[in-house]
């Protein structure tokens, strides 16, 4: 059967979404999708801090109409009394954040994305280049009782958490989030498909979590967080550097020359995940938490870095 599947980039079913999409497509079936710049409960224009232009509003979108004029044609094209104009082939409408446009595809992903690693690097650095030398790790201290509060992101939770981007001051002050940053860019860069990090980390107890965030940071120096991730770990060696990847899920924005592009590591995110208490206890029955001592490494032989879809500018 052809599906119509709509999903939104701060949205907590948006991967899933993406993720049917593709396999619809893989399937030979007819696949129409439409990604807006929406979190679960809010197809609106304006997302958590951002105003994304009267044209992100499901209600309009632009010169493409709403939503639910684009569904109607959709049911009468599939499963109408035969006098839709053509019949339904299946397309891709992604709204791409940072130019606040909607744009027409054929695919996803987009084959014309091009995985290109930015590196951790020592100062809170974020370059394409490579380390080539022996940097030192960068360390910190979790702990569970005092964990990193959700702030914004792929929400669907009480009013009190906001979905979306949010500002990120208060949670990059913490002594126990590590940032990393470009330069201020030189031209635009566009950021369109699935993004993950590549953490070379080690803990001292026998469990912790890996927490990334991709965020743009702009010309007023304001860090706002695009896409994040988590992964949950058990150390086969306590202390022992270990090779973990973060699926941060999928996003399309343009950040702009001026911006910078910004990664924070840390262990939590609360309530937005539970909390790993450290103990490697079983998580519906632990009893006790522990601080964690927290490593994260970027040398030469362990490379930590994010990789991010690049666009080609046509």
């Amino acid at each position: 059967m052809p599906t119509f599947q709509v999903g939104g980039w701060y949205d907590i079913f948006g991967q899933g979404t993406l993720d049917n999409f593709t396999a619809m497509r893989g399937a030979g079936r007819s696949a129409t999708l439409i990604m807006g710049p929406w979190a679960h409960t809010n197809w609106q224009h304006v997302v958590g801090d951002v105003n994304f232009g009267f044209g992100a509003n499901s209600d309009f979108m632009g010169m493409r109409g709403r939503l639910h004029d684009l569904q109607f044609d959709w049911f009468r094209r599939t499963i109408g009394d035969g006098e839709a104009p053509e019949p339904d082939t299946g397309k891709v409408l992604l709204f791409v954040m940072g130019i606040n446009q909607w744009r027409g595809e054929t695919e996803w992903p987009l084959s014309r994305a091009v995985d290109t690693d930015f590196h951790l690097r020592a100062d809170g650095c974020l370059t394409p280049e490579p380390p080539s030398t022996a940097e030192q790790p960068e360390e910190f201290t979790y702990d569970p009782m005092d964990p990193v509060p959700t702030t914004g992101g792929a929400l669907l939770m009480s009013d009190e958490f906001r979905p979306g981007p949010l500002d990120r001051t208060a949670v990059e002050a913490r002594e126990d989030v590590l940032v990393f940053t470009t330069e201020p860019l030189a031209e635009d860069v566009e950021v369109t498909g699935r993004v993950r990090v590549v953490l070379f980390a080690a803990t001292d107890g026998p469990s912790t979590d890996w927490v990334a965030r991709l965020c743009d940071v702009d010309e007023h120096g304001v860090s706002r967080n695009v896409a994040d991730g988590v992964v949950r770990v058990r150390a086969a060696t306590p202390g022992e550097a270990a090779e973990h990847v973060v699926d941060l899920w999928s996003t399309s924005i343009v950040f702009r020359a001026g911006h910078r592009i910004r990664v924070q590591v840390t262990s939590s995110n609360f309530p937005r995940w539970d909390r790993n208490l450290n103990t490697g206890e079983p998580e519906e029955s632990a009893t006790t938490a522990r601080v964690a001592r927290q490593h994260i490494f970027h040398d030469s032989t362990r490379p930590s870095r994010i990789v991010l879809p690049v666009v080609p500018a046509r």
